[in-house]
């Protein structure tokens, strides 16, 4: 029998995913309850879905943050509990030749806002924390701070392509402009890098002659709706599974895989 969870949301924008998993919680097909929703934008409008169902909100505004620091960056002051070199030997977002000076700015900045954050969720004990078009890369500093336990993902996040395929920001566009036919949204856990953490769920839909972007963003948001509250749901039925997977390639090589394996039968 699952139990209901506590999730925690981030939003950048209009909140459409956060709707739908409000709406899942409140008819009983998930069983959790939304306790907060966080923004790295003061002007996301998604924050008044909250005030409508009487979830706490909070901001941590990127924008101001990252603005001070460029107008003074001799003021940067990291969190006490920042460390640079830790942060640089998990991230996976920047390649070995990324200009070293840039990166450890964008570690610095990121991580004070995160701390930000953090510091507005200790407020609110969560389970599982969601990304809900949340439009701001996390670091190892957040990571790591949802992530206490080894092997415990709790951060989900859902991706409107079929990764692996075209991560990033505009993954519907990628896929069109690709003249792929067939689209789709993926549910992950986040790691280290962009889009790259063990995959949940995916739901696709077929790309058609007449699709316009338009129309296949619309198709897309649809499965996202229903895909994110069953991977939220199988979530609260302790039904996911974290392992470490070995393959051997062709070339002999191993190649190391973290993935997610769910159980077909509900825990209980």
């Amino acid at each position: 029998m699952s139990k209901k969870i506590r999730i925690g949301t981030l939003i950048s924008g209009s909140g459409t995913n956060l709707q739908a998993i409000i709406d899942s919680c409140e008819s009983g097909n998930t069983d959790g309850e939304v306790v907060f929703i966080g923004s790295d934008n003061p002007n996301a409008s998604g924050l008044e879905r909250g005030h409508r169902h009487g979830i706490p909100t909070f901001t941590a505004d990127y924008k101001s943050i990252i603005e001070g620091i460029k107008k003074a960056p001799e003021k940067i002051i990291p969190p006490d509990d920042f460390d640079m070199n830790d942060l640089i030997s998990k991230q996976s977002l920047f390649s070995e030749d990324f200009d070293a000076e840039k990166m450890k700015v964008f570690m610095i900045t990121r991580a004070i806002a995160e701390a930000k954050l953090l510091e507005y969720m200790k407020a609110y004990p969560f389970d599982l924390l969601v990304l809900a078009g949340f439009m701001r890369t996390l670091t190892p500093y957040f990571i790591d701070r949802i992530n206490t336990v080894p092997g415990n993902l709790r951060i989900m996040n859902i991706h409107p392509s079929l990764l692996p395929a075209f991560p990033g920001v505009d993954g519907y566009g990628d896929t069109f402009r690709y003249g792929c036919k067939i689209g789709g949204c993926t549910v992950h856990f986040v790691d280290y890098g962009e889009d790259s953490g063990p995959i949940i769920g995916q739901k696709t839909f077929q790309i058609q002659e007449h699709d316009t972007l338009e129309t296949i963003k619309k198709k897309g948001l649809s499965l996202e709706w229903e895909l994110y509250s069953e991977c939220i749901q199988m979530f609260a039925e302790d039904r996911l599974k974290v392992v470490e997977m070995t393959h051997i390639l062709e070339n002999g090589k191993k190649m190391r895989r973290t993935v997610v394996k769910i159980d077909p039968r509900i825990a209980g």
